[in-house]
């Protein structure tokens, strides 16, 4: 007889050890209470009181929507760092069978955008436009900051690598439960290939020196969302303004974990000429964000690490000495 998912995760002690077989940890998520709902892969249950759990870590996948190969790698970090018994490991599945994303879909489960103002931004599902990527991602920080279930929980890490690094990154600026939960949140933003830019400067020379962007005349999209903050018509931001995204971001902590030879073309790497306009290499991009929102724009609470001799590894980056401190911080 098959035991139902909560029972899983209870079966032989109060709380139980933490789910490690992908293929038996998964819980669906109604989002705006439903029909609709997406799929977690998740160590203990959301639905399931556990005192024991301090930490959450929350991994976002990369463009392959590949949820089940992330939450892996969330999991190595865990063990690693020796928090398995007291982290909560989820890695949501933002899942899309529309336009050249072509996912395999349960009854109900939300199809978010593929193309354009994407499951990368918040953009709105193909399934119901009331429901964007970026509510996903809240409504499980709701679930975790619920003292019902997790009445000890002291503090969320939201994280991203590759495609689900631009996703953190736009998330970190905009999301409106980060003040209301009651429970701290960081954010780790990891190799994306671009950044929503707060203006419309961009990085030049060495030195990186920011300046308005020479080439925009034949790169008319270079500040147009995701890339900057133009044009948000549609998804989580079109009602938001730009002195509040700017304002969210320089108040919230962030962490720019960045591979060390993350510097070639590869792994969906974009290459497009409004991401070009941030730097020639993920890691070059990387750090002229961070210099950019340092320096200008006040995010004291922002910093860059470096992953000592990884490219664009997920797996690599965040189970490297630099990342297990930031990812898993001493309580």
């Amino acid at each position: 007889m098959k035991l139902p998912i909560a029972a899983l995760f209870l079966a032989g002690s109060a709380w139980a050890a933490a789910c490690t077989d992908v293929s038996k940890c998964t819980e669906w998520v109604a989002i705006k209470d439903g029909p609709w709902r997406s799929k977690i892969y998740a160590s203990y249950s959301l639905n399931t009181p556990n005192p024991a759990i301090t930490r959450a870590f929350l991994m976002v996948h990369g463009t392959n929507r590949d949820a089940d190969n992330y939450f892996r790698t969330a999991l190595a970090a865990a063990f690693l760092a020796g928090r398995l018994e007291n982290t909560i490991v989820i890695s949501p599945r933002i899942a899309s069978s529309s336009g050249s994303c072509q996912d395999k879909l349960d009854a109900n489960e939300v199809s978010y955008s593929c193309g354009g103002d994407s499951w990368r931004s918040g953009g709105a599902s193909t399934s119901n436009e009331a429901i964007t990527s970026f509510d996903f991602v809240d409504e499980l920080l709701r679930k975790l900051a619920n003292k019902q279930n997790f009445p000890n929980l002291r503090s969320i890490t939201v994280a991203g690598h590759s495609a689900g690094g631009q996703y953190v990154n736009r998330y970190a600026m905009a999301n409106q439960v980060h003040e209301k939960l009651g429970v701290p949140v960081i954010y780790i933003v990891s190799n994306p290939s671009s950044y929503a830019y707060l203006d419309a400067t961009r990085p030049r020379g060495e030195a990186v020196e920011f300046r308005d962007f020479s080439d925009a005349r034949n790169c008319t999209t270079f500040n147009s969302w995701p890339y900057g903050l133009e044009n948000r018509a549609g998804g989580y931001t079109a009602k938001q303004s730009d002195d509040q995204l700017k304002k969210q971001l320089g108040a919230r902590p962030v962490t720019y974990l960045l591979g060390e030879i993350d510097i070639l073309p590869l792994g969906g790497f974009d290459s497009s000429c409004s991401a070009m306009a941030q730097g020639p290499t993920r890691l070059a991009r990387g750090e002229a964000f961070v210099k950019l929102v340092t320096t200008k724009y006040g995010a004291t609470d922002s910093k860059e690490v470096i992953a000592h001799l990884c490219g664009h590894n997920a797996r690599c980056v965040f189970t490297s000495e630099e990342a297990l401190p930031v990812v898993f911080p001493r309580e």
